[in-house]
């Protein structure tokens, strides 16, 4: 019937399929082996708008689903891809345009069309969809593009099919990097959602977490970054590292003495080599950038959205590139720091997770390490678990992604910082270390206890301190454990859950005790290899708000999902194959899809993928606006910002916060 000569008898066809494969893989995998997957493509170069409804319609639930990558891969095989997007660039129906992009959505959580779908409808998909839909640049959507924002079926969609395949490779990074106008619209679309109630919305979302995969290893996937010389390296190394030891002797003996770089800026006056506003690519790493994704973290209730901007501060501060130096500056110019801080307070082990890498990547800057360790330390500390605060279920219950998190940015503030691990004594930390390392691996996952000996390692190498250690009770046993002791801890049963990953915390140039200083030589390397502590976000796929349906009218169902991620760099920020709820009051039937993390391990170059499943959901109506986010100005109060939301789970730690006085660093 779908080749019959009626154009109606087609479309009710093609209906019929829509409504019998929802919810049923066996029926999806019998339309596939009977043809019907072609046929459905070739009724996408029909004349008929109704035909393509119900085609589009059809497709769309036959590839929803991991279950369902043989039909996608099907529907790929049939030239259903350049289909949808001839049909794309033609059809000027809302509804069609909102049905095509839904089926690219549901594709590309297939890692084997990601860059198919790259290279068949990036552009299609950013000047037809992206560009006009999000108002930037000139176009007839501009003055109502606030309602775009909040009503565009299409932009959510299209930007949703972008994340997942952004997570496909360098390739796949470098195609969308440099596809004209993508980044400017996208972080258009940020902005103009920004004090608003859109803040929170999937859409921006969608964009925080592509921008946070673009803005992975960008010096050493950029030209501007593998241009960057020797000398311009060694030169902002020497910045990065002048501290006490530092000024007297410098990198290399008294050339620390020479004219000071241009590049070495401070957060203040005008930014080195920004002559012109940045545009395009540039401002993927450009200073200004920090400003909205701050200003998200600030605001935004949605944890997705508030790990993808964390994230992307993190991926940005990586390294010894110089706009990696510049972010960092720019943070704290900024007042960012505060409000990294203030979110390890957040009930949410991801977002704690990724701002915590995020502040170790900030402590790689003197003047930021500094401050985290004066006012950051008794947050960090409270975040690892045990201690005398057996109360303390919220440190508990994190993972060990998140405990080695901790331990790092611990580990990287007290590095060549002797106040800072005195702070680190003062706030309670060395019985929680003590209490890990000592661990065996009873409790915690090897790498775990090697990340919490390394920190008490650092701390032992302060001479001037182990008086202090001693008067409270302590001994070098409690601070140095061999090597050897570790790896036959590696080598043990682990009962936890969760896979122990490779440990993070190898020896490395920015990681370093202070009794191994690293020598700018050995850190060029970090330009040829990937970055430390520097992370993508996964394509994770999607299910979320329209992917399957029976008929035009059918009500919407969105997806509630929980992610976990297995290793501390790791980004999955969940995007799902769409799907539509049918008018049914029965409860509609679970269809699993998948998450695909492409996750990059510490100071590896390896990739690994995870699959976990997700689940349907009905729709759960959002609070209005005044219910939903009940954010306070951003204004100081001692040296924390006050930004509280009603809408973010806070941590109920047992433990009051302290206020510092007033101080000319900066903090607030």
């Amino acid at each position: 019937m779908l080749q019959h000569q009626f154009p109606s008898v087609q479309s009710n066809a093609a209906a019929y399929l829509q409504h019998l494969c929802f919810g049923d893989n066996k029926i999806k995998a019998e339309i596939r082996r009977q043809g019907g997957i072609q046929l459905l493509v070739d009724l996408l170069d029909h004349r008929m708008t109704e035909v393509h409804r119900s085609a589009c319609g059809a497709l769309r639930n036959l590839v929803y689903g991991k279950a369902n990558d043989d039909n996608k891969i099907a529907l790929k095989n049939c030239g259903g891809i350049p289909a949808l997007v001839r049909l794309l660039r033609k059809t000027t129906d809302l509804e069609i345009r909102e049905l095509v992009t839904g089926v690219l959505w549901n594709l590309s959580s297939c890692d084997a069309l990601k860059m198919p779908i790259i290279q068949d409808t990036l552009a299609v998909l950013t000047n037809a969809v992206i560009i006009p839909h999000s108002g930037w640049e000139n176009s007839p959507l501009q003055d109502d593009r606030k309602i775009q924002l909040h009503s565009s079926q299409v932009l959510r969609n299209a930007t949703g099919c972008l994340r997942n395949v952004s997570s496909a490779g360098e390739e796949a990074r470098r195609r969308m990097r440099e596809c004209e106008g993508l980044t400017d619209a996208l972080l258009y679309v940020i902005q103009s959602a920004l004090g608003s109630s859109e803040i929170d919305s999937k859409t921006v979302e969608n964009c925080v977490c592509i921008l946070r995969n673009l803005s992975y290893r960008l010096a050493a996937e950029t030209s501007q970054g593998q241009h960057m010389g020797t000398d311009e390296l060694d030169g902002l190394l020497c910045g990065e590292a002048s501290g006490k030891d530092a000024e007297s002797s410098g990198c290399w003996g008294k050339k620390k003495k020479k004219k000071k770089s241009q590049d070495q800026w401070d957060g203040v006056g005008p930014l080195p080599d920004c002559a012109e506003p940045p545009k395009g690519i540039q401002m993927l790493w450009h200073p200004s950038i920090v400003k909205p994704y701050l200003t998200l973290l600030s605001e935004c209730s949605n944890a997705d959205t508030l790990e993808g901007a964390a994230g992307a501060l993190q991926n940005l501060a990586a390294g010894s590139w110089k706009w990696s130096v510049y972010i960092r500056a720019a943070v704290r110019k900024e007042k960012g720091l505060p409000i990294l801080v203030e979110l390890l307070r957040i009930d949410n082990d991801r977002v704690v997770c990724a701002v915590a890498t995020a502040l170790r990547n900030m402590a790689l800057d003197v003047r930021n390490k500094e401050l985290i360790g004066k006012y950051a330390m008794r947050d960090l500390v409270h975040r690892l678990p045990g201690g005398n605060n057996s109360n303390n279920a919220a440190s508990k219950a994190m993972s060990d992604d998140t405990v080695t998190a901790v331990c790092c940015t611990l580990h990287e503030v007290i590095t060549k910082n002797m106040e800072n691990a005195k702070a680190l004594r003062d706030a309670g930390g060395i019985e929680k270390l003590v209490g890990i390392s000592k661990s065996k691996g009873d409790k915690h996952s090897p790498k775990v206890v090697k990340a919490a000996s390394q920190v008490l390692n650092s701390m032992w190498q302060y001479r001037d301190l182990r008086s202090l250690y001693k008067k409270d009770g302590w001994s070098q046993y409690h601070f140095v454990a061999s090597s050897s002791t570790i790896e036959r801890d590696r080598q043990r049963p682990y009962s936890s859950s969760r896979t122990p990953s490779i440990s993070p915390v190898r020896v490395s140039p920015n990681n370093r005790s202070a009794s191994a200083p690293a020598s700018p030589r050995e850190m060029i390397s970090l330009k040829e290899r990937k970055t430390d502590y520097e992370s993508t976000g996964s394509n994770a796929t999607y299910h979320g708000t329209k992917g399957e349906h029976t008929s035009r009218k059918d009500t919407m169902t969105a997806q509630n999902t929980g992610i976990s991620t297995l290793y501390r760099n790791s980004y999955g920020a969940p995007t799902e194959d769409i799907k539509h709820n049918q008018v049914s009051a029965q409860p509609v039937p679970q269809e699993p899809s998948r998450k695909d993390y492409e996750t990059y391990q510490p100071f590896q170059n390896s990739t690994r993928n995870y699959d976990e499943s997700f689940f349907e959901d009905q729709v759960h109506h959002r609070p209005p606006a005044s219910e939903y986010t009940m954010h306070l100005g951003l204004k100081s109060t001692g040296n924390y910002v006050d930004f509280y939301s009603a809408a973010r789970p806070y941590s109920e730690l047992n433990y009051e916060t302290s206020h510092y006085p007033a101080s000319p660093d900066s903090w607030v």
